[in-house]
């Protein structure tokens, strides 16, 4: 098993004053030959944005767009004439594809919104956009990797990669099994919060460690934690 250790500290940091964004990849401002991607993904962004900000109208093409958010709640709209609010308990998901523009808000005047946004290279380039969201209940990540954003998973999100997200919230002293549905993937783990070990490391709150040339991994959990799994093609 090789590892990839991206510890919190160690991400790329960008305060804009409306926008407190960290990166685990290389984006934007932030450039680290070392962390372009891990396989198909592309962009890990952990983002706090203040009430009322956010991104105007701009473009993407080609990329598979998966947003999380963890507090708070996003205004969302975009050239293919959806228009929505995305809430914690909620994923958003776009295949740009051939070419969209969309604007992202903070739908509060109030709150400030923390959201995780991340981009993975697509399977096929220049295909119709799409645009999906989904909403999951705290009943279904308990003490389990729930499937959110698959390629084929009829119950979550399709995506155009053969790749799969499942987020997941464990109690402490236990131990996961994972197996890859490829020998040929690998995965990112992000810890949204709390601690676990993997392979006698110890990792904790927006850590994040990269796993391949396995097909399964066993995760410690420490301490309660929320999980976000990413098993992409390498």
């Amino acid at each position: 098993m090789k590892k990839l250790i991206h510890k919190s500290e160690t991400r790329g940091h960008e305060d804009h004053g409306w926008l407190n964004a960290r990166h685990s990849f290389s984006f934007a401002n932030y450039y680290n030959p070392e962390r372009i991607h891990f396989g198909a993904l592309r962009v890990l962004n952990d983002d706090v944005i203040r009430p009322g900000m956010g991104f105007g109208s701009h473009p993407h093409d080609n990329m598979e767009i998966i947003t999380i958010p963890l507090s708070g709640a996003i205004q969302h709209r975009d050239s293919m004439g959806n228009g929505s609010v995305i809430k914690a308990g909620e994923v958003q998901h776009m295949s740009a594809g051939s070419g969209i523009t969309h604007s992202e808000y903070n739908a509060s005047g109030s709150d400030e919104l923390n959201l995780l946004q991340i981009w993975l290279f697509p399977r096929e380039k220049n295909i119709k956009p799409v645009y999906n969201q989904i909403q999951f209940s705290e009943e279904q990540l308990k003490e389990r990797f729930y499937e959110v954003v698959s390629s084929s998973n009829p119950g979550g999100i399709k995506i155009n990669q053969d790749a799969t997200f499942s987020l997941g919230r464990f109690s402490a002293n236990q131990q996961i099994e994972y197996s890859l549905q490829s020998e040929n993937n690998g995965v990112y783990l992000f810890i949204i919060e709390g601690e676990i070990q993997v392979d006698n490391e110890v990792f904790s709150d927006r850590d994040g460690i990269g796993i391949r040339n396995t097909i399964e991994f066993a995760i410690d959990i420490q301490k309660p934690s929320y999980l976000l799994l990413m098993e992409v093609p390498m």
